[in-house]
């Protein structure tokens, strides 16, 4: 039988691992999401492939959001819906200062007064028949900043937005360092527990 310290362990352990391994999906916020390993940013009922480069520093690297330094970036769109191709979209860049970092929606986009004084970046409403939204923009300051997507409806004056805050230049703790980590010890512990059990069992026969 395990001894109470590492029933406490084994307990906790247990308790944290659901957080630790969904903490991936809290990467991607706001109107991006992760399905598998590819980012997707919802916009309304449509959907577009996000991907973000930093080729002078980070080459041909992909970020879902965060981007690891300040300077030239680039933002695709790849739309995944045909009807995207036949609609303007937009995208804006903000300076975030809701204070309220990755839980930022878009009522709080709606909230603020002079949404042009705290842009950075505004591409207007442009249609891309190739199915490819492309935008560059060379971050001057480090910082939080909010990303502004709309769409217009195919048939009707309806538009619709995503609405994702991310990082530029901010050091993120790599979060699945720690579901090695506890994944590593929930192992031991198990196989402890079993070792344990199997000891009892012999000098029980």
């Amino acid at each position: 039988m395990l001894s109470r310290p590492l029933q406490n362990c084994f307990l906790t352990t247990w308790r944290l691992l659901p957080f630790i391994f969904l903490s991936g999906a809290a990467f991607a916020s706001g109107g991006v999401i992760l399905k598998g390993d590819v980012c997707i940013i919802e916009v309304g009922f449509y959907e577009a492939r996000f991907t973000a480069y930093q080729p002078q520093t980070s080459g041909n690297e992909e970020f879902c959001e965060d981007l690891p330094d300040t300077g030239e970036s680039i933002f695709v769109l790849d739309y995944l819906h045909a009807s995207m191709r036949e609609v303007p979209v937009s995208f804006r860049i903000i300076r975030d200062t809701t204070g309220l970092g990755r839980f930022v929606q878009h009522d709080d986009i709606l909230a603020i007064e002079d949404i042009d004084a705290l842009t950075v970046f505004y591409q207007p409403p442009v249609i891309e028949p190739g199915a490819s939204f492309r935008i560059e923009h060379v971050f001057a300051e480090k910082g939080e900043y909010v990303g502004i997507v709309t769409a217009g409806h195919p048939t009707n004056d309806t538009l619709y937005s995503a609405v994702f805050p991310f990082t530029v230049g901010a050091f993120k703790f790599p979060y699945w360092t720690l579901a090695i980590v506890f994944g590593a010890i929930f192992i031991v512990l198990i196989r402890q527990a079993f070792v344990a059990k199997s000891g009892k069992r012999a000098q029980e026969t």
